[in-house]
């Protein structure tokens, strides 16, 4: 496959040029890249810079407010609903996880619902924010209806991903962080790029048979839920989804199951909206609200421990703890820089030209 290497720093300076290009202001740009970049680092290539036309296409429709006011509509002590004012959820879940930390701070926890925002990015970003306080982070979105509940050819869910994040102590944080779909669209999308099959068990044709066709979308085909189909227990994965879709939006006044917002722009939001945008759903609770931090992360470490010496079926595939393979990606990316496939580069090189922007 054909990559080209770019540093952290000449992605990051772009990203945000780009951004401030389109009128987001200066700290909201920075915090924009800021989520696109962690995406990269971690390895989940989906969700990063690849992603960043599809905001300026967005912009372009006049679909995201570049310079939003963020808001509090309604609030208790430990809970909130924030309107995003249509803003880059890139920008928008941060600012709303920040009031869920200083919630959770005073009050033991904090719980924020948001609406009328937009793709939030990579779930584990905003999770991973209430690891700085020796807290518990949680986050969801729900997004564009692609994937068919179980026994339904029709989409009517999002890939709505879910993280959680808990603090360890000489152990990386453990970071669970999934799509309730049997995969992410992002990994369709590049499948697509690199013209590859995708595996059985992710996407259905409009006819409701399984394919491998990365494609199969656009010819009115669905994702499938975790699980896949019934045998494997895609009941599950539609309950998550499910999960994710109430606490996002139906519970903030956002726009729910096929009423969700599409990301691509050539698509148009549906004409007859229940709501306000993409809701999310981020959460921080204090570990010392439940036992002293020093115990509960000597114990993550002794639970890391255990699960890592695990016998392994195979001596080659050990167990492998959530979010380890991101951590050590992150690591190695740092120092080496990040490779970008040769479709998402020319992508990113469109930009440059269209915005005379360096990329390089």
């Amino acid at each position: 496959m054909d990559y080209v290497n770019l540093s952290e720093e000449a992605l990051r300076t772009f990203t945000i040029n780009i951004f401030q290009a389109i009128g987001v202001p200066p700290d909201d740009a920075r915090q924009a890249a800021d989520v696109l970049l962690k995406s990269d680092l971690r390895g989940i290539d989906s969700h990063g810079v690849a992603r960043l036309s599809g905001y300026v296409r967005l912009w372009e429709k006049e679909r995201i407010n570049p310079d939003p006011k963020v808001r509090i509509v309604h609030e208790t002590h430990s809970t909130a609903t924030v309107d995003g004012d249509s803003g880059l959820g890139l920008v928008v879940a941060p600012k709303a996880m920040k009031i869920a930390i200083e919630k959770a701070e005073e009050h033991g926890s904090g719980w924020i619902s948001v609406r009328n925002s937009n793709h939030f990015g990579i779930a584990a970003y905003h999770a991973m924010m209430a690891l700085e306080k020796d807290m518990i982070g949680m986050s969801m979105t729900n997004a564009s209806p692609l994937v068919s509940p179980t026994f339904s050819a029709e989409r009517l869910l999002g890939t709505n991903p879910i993280c959680y994040a808990f603090p360890a102590g000489k152990y990386p944080p453990v970071i669970v962080d999934m799509a309730t779909a049997a995969a992410a669209n992002g990994k369709l999308e590049i499948a697509q790029r690199t013209e590859t099959t995708i595996p059985e068990g992710w996407i259905q044709n409009k006819h409701g048979h399984s394919s491998t066709d990365p494609t199969e979308l656009r010819k009115g085909g669905a994702l499938l839920p975790l699980g896949s189909n019934p045998t494997h227990g895609s009941h599950k994965g539609f309950c998550l989804s499910a999960t994710v879709d109430i606490l996002s939006s139906v519970l903030s006044g956002g726009n729910y199951g096929p009423w969700v917002p599409p990301f691509v722009a050539f698509l148009e939001p549906p004409s007859d909206p229940v709501g306000l945008g993409i809701g999310h759903f981020l959460g921080a609770m204090r570990v010392d609200g439940f036992r002293p931090v020093d115990d509960f992360k000597q114990h993550m470490d002794n639970w890391v421990e255990r699960f890592k010496n695990a016998r392994p079926i195979d001596e080659s595939r050990p167990v492998v703890i959530p979010g380890e393979p991101e951590t050590a990606a992150e690591q190695d990316r740092s120092i080496n820089g990040i490779p970008v496939i040769r479709p998402v580069y020319e992508d990113l090189k469109h930009l440059s030209r269209k915005f005379n922007i360096a990329l390089d």
